[in-house]
């Protein structure tokens, strides 16, 4: 684990005596008061997902020291501080990824204290303040990653990591700057769960790798009917049932897990959809929808990616957000500058449309033998907020015009839906191939 590393600043000097004229001298002139130290705050707190860390992110009004340290029974990481308030208060607060929930104490001795409780044995990957720049307060930044039992507990004792002093315009107490030198092990010694170590571990095979997460969005919901096709029948409802349909047969595959962004009639916000998916840390992103035109004569499937116009606005907006640290999974964009940002984001970007068309043009090709495509381009582009994602592969399919009886029809069928769901389950099977193929070349 990380060695300890010191670093607590200067005090400041003593308070500065009044000027007293000679003829006044005959009082005792004292000192002005010192001045009195604003408490440091907690500003704001969140997690982000990356593809091999959780990443835990705390916004100051000032810096402030701090120690890390892993501990077992239960699993959790504790991150020591000086006195700071926290906007929450000691309510517990629910995580994602590898935080289970997280939590703040006030402690004795004019301490906090932050537990982090991990759903189980995990890693400091780092611990760090970033200083004040570029218009951020301070940020103090947690990676933790997931680890074995094993390697847990062959890590004992495990380390406790300091972070670096203060700035001096809000210093500790002499007191609490001899508590912050002080080495951890000598105040409270940090034990993992097992006291003993446990059995030598037989070797054994490479752990099978995750299901890639598919991430469906059946698109409109509650108060957004969509289009209103022929009949009366409404665009939410072909979209949940056909959701529904290729959630089942996804997950009878056994090949892949998947999460629907909505599962009953309820209106979700398009952003909002776009974030469970990237919380779900989304291989695969698939929104579903069935258009309407003035003609019952237009009929047939077609798939929209991302346009390139859309895709430089998105850099630019994403690179232009106060909070960029989870912009892009597994980068940490918040000490860059807005060029320097939107660079990056576009260089994502533009990997991730490419794999969005290369998608695509293969569900195009497995759909094309089971349904009727519209007649001119059934691939297009267009800025749909839904496809915006910087890092996760989208692809919004229009099922067929609710305007076409005969699409109404089809859609629905029960029967026609599977069909359609068969063949999507063949794009993304062709699609998986093909990208564990790029990732070994």
């Amino acid at each position: 684990m990380l060695a300890i590393v010191a670093a607590v600043g200067a005090l400041l000097g003593a308070a500065i005596l009044p000027c007293v004229p000679a003829q006044a001298q005959t009082t005792a002139a004292l000192p002005f008061p010192p001045p009195v130290q604003e408490r440091v705050s907690v500003l704001n707190a969140r997690l982000g997902l990356h593809p091999d860390k959780t990443r835990l992110v705390l916004e100051l009004s000032d810096s402030v020291p701090f120690t890390v340290s892993v501990h077992g029974s239960p699993y959790r990481v504790v991150v020591d501080l000086p006195d700071v308030s926290w906007p929450g208060g000691s309510a517990v607060t629910p995580g994602k990824g590898l935080v289970a929930r997280y939590r703040f104490e006030g402690r004795d001795g004019g301490a906090s204290r932050l537990v982090v409780e991990t759903d189980g044995p995990v890693r400091v990957v780092e611990s760090y303040l970033i200083p004040p720049r570029d218009g951020f307060t301070p940020r103090f930044v947690l990676d933790i990653a997931r680890t074995t039992p094993a390697q847990f507990a062959a890590s004992a004792p495990v380390a406790a990591v300091a972070g670096p002093a203060p700035s001096p315009s809000h210093s500790p107490s002499p007191a609490a700057v001899r508590e912050a030198a002080r080495p951890p092990a000598k105040k409270d010694p940090i034990v993992p769960v097992a006291a003993a170590l446990p059995p030598p571990v037989p070797p054994r095979a490479a752990p099978v790798p995750e299901k890639p997460m598919i991430v469906v969005d059946p698109g409109h919901g509650g108060v957004d009917p969509g289009a209103v096709g022929v009949g009366g029948v409404y665009e939410k409802d072909i979209t949940l049932a056909m959701a529904r349909e290729l959630k089942r047969q996804l997950e009878g595959s056994g090949r892949y897990r998947v999460r629907l962004t909505r599962d009953k009639d309820v209106f979700i916000r398009l952003r909002d959809r776009v974030a469970i998916a990237r919380e779900a840390n989304a291989d695969l992103f698939l929104s579903l929808h069935a258009d309407s035109i003035g003609s019952a004569n237009m009929r047939g499937l077609s798939i929209y990616t991302l346009s390139d116009k859309a895709s430089d606005r998105e850099a630019e907006m994403l690179a232009a957000k106060e909070n960029r640290a989870d912009a892009l999974a597994g980068v940490d964009l918040s000490s860059e500058n807005d060029l320097v940002a939107s660079i990056l984001i576009d260089l994502a970007q533009r990997d991730t449309m490419n794999h969005s068309k290369r998608f695509a043009n293969m569900a195009l090709d497995h759909l094309g033998r089971e349904v009727k495509l519209i007649p001119s381009k059934p691939h297009r582009q267009a800025g749909f907020a839904v496809l915006t994602a910087p890092d996760m592969p989208s692809a919004l399919v229009e099922m067929g015009y609710l305007s076409s009886p005969e699409d109404v029809s089809l859609l629905s069928r029960s029967v026609h839906r599977e069909k359609l769901g068969r063949a999507m389950l063949r794009t993304i099977d062709a699609y998986f191939k093909w990208l564990t193929g790029v990732q070994k070349s």
